[in-house]
């Protein structure tokens, strides 16, 4: 099974980098990142040290439903290029442990799909999860819950 993976959409980073609001309605906070524990979710890399970043609330859906969950995520301050490829960032392997899990085509989630892996078990759970055609799409989550990326069919 052949992956499609991509950071947040280029407008929305644009939108939130020019003052747009989160999904609490404010603006994001202007930040300085911590050592290697601060990923943009546009760009997927990891923030250096020292640098600006943009930290705010996110919601990855399209629609405000029961399961549309929101959380905290952070960008860089700076513009950045969108992650888009067909395998996952190398350093998800260092997630101990990710959390992944499937969504159905209403944006629900698959309860039955959700699984606590270790990074290097992420892509492989990607792979057997998007095999499933009740699963449309699939979110990495840090153990935190953080949402990281989605993750579609190719």
């Amino acid at each position: 099974m052949r992956m499609r993976v991509e950071g947040i959409a280029h407008e929305e980073a644009v939108r939130i980098r020019n003052g747009g609001a989160d999904a609490n309605g404010q603006p994001a906070l202007l930040k300085t990142a911590d050592a290697g524990a601060n990923p943009c979710r546009h760009c997927l890399g990891l923030i250096a040290e020292g640098s600006p970043m943009l930290v705010l609330s996110w919601r990855p859906f399209e629609t405000v439903q029961p399961y549309a969950e929101s959380g905290p995520i952070f960008l860089h301050a700076e513009e950045c290029d969108r992650y888009q490829s067909d395998h996952l960032p190398t350093w998800f392997t260092h997630f101990d442990p990710a959390i992944v899990r499937g969504y159905d085509g209403n944006d629900w989630i698959r309860y039955e799909t959700a699984r606590i892996v270790k990074g290097d078990e992420i892509a492989a759970t990607c792979e057997s999860l998007l095999e499933n055609p009740e699963v449309a799409y699939v979110h990495i989550r840090s153990k935190f819950n953080c949402f990281q990326c989605r993750v579609d069919r190719a």
